[in-house]
């Protein structure tokens, strides 16, 4: 873009700067606002723990995930649906906070619980082929008592 010195007066300028800010999303992190689910985490002996996920389904909300977020309190996390079981791969460019991921087969079984570290671009990868990622604060697996092997309810529509 070429600016001509003689447009540029401090009206001018006052419009472009404004114009420019009204394109900018209104969140500081740049998120759009995902649906949300109820999940239920089943353990040893039948235990349930219910959990309110965001639903991130499409390329861009997968690729943003926590990305920018200050702060994700327990019984919160995020739910990656994928069209097709695969081997994933995730990292924490830009994720503020650290994070355990469970790596889940398309019947619900968790398969993998690893812990990620914030910003970390070491890359977090399932031991198999699964459908589904669950992401949640650092720790929260181990706290309430769910493993490796334990099922996941609620997550297919």
């Amino acid at each position: 873009m070429i600016f001509n010195s003689r447009l540029m007066n401090p009206l001018w300028y006052g419009v472009l700067v404004a114009g420019l800010i009204s394109c900018t999303p209104s969140s500081t992190s740049g998120q759009t606002k995902l649906p949300v689910r109820t999940i239920t985490l089943v353990g040893q002996e039948d235990k349930r723990i219910t959990l309110q996920v965001e639903v991130a389904d499409t390329d861009q909300s997968r690729s943003q995930g926590f990305m920018y977020r200050k702060n994700i309190p327990d019984g919160t996390g995020m739910l990656f649906v994928f069209d097709r079981d695969q081997v994933l791969t995730f990292w924490m460019k830009n994720t503020l906070v650290p994070l355990s991921i469970a790596y889940i087969s398309s019947d619900g079984r968790i398969i993998d619980i690893l812990d990620m570290e914030s910003q970390s671009l070491k890359p977090v990868v399932s031991s198999r082929s699964v459908r589904y990622a669950l992401e949640v604060p650092q720790g929260y697996f181990n706290r309430v008592g769910i493993r490796e092997g334990d099922r996941v309810l609620g997550i297919a529509d």
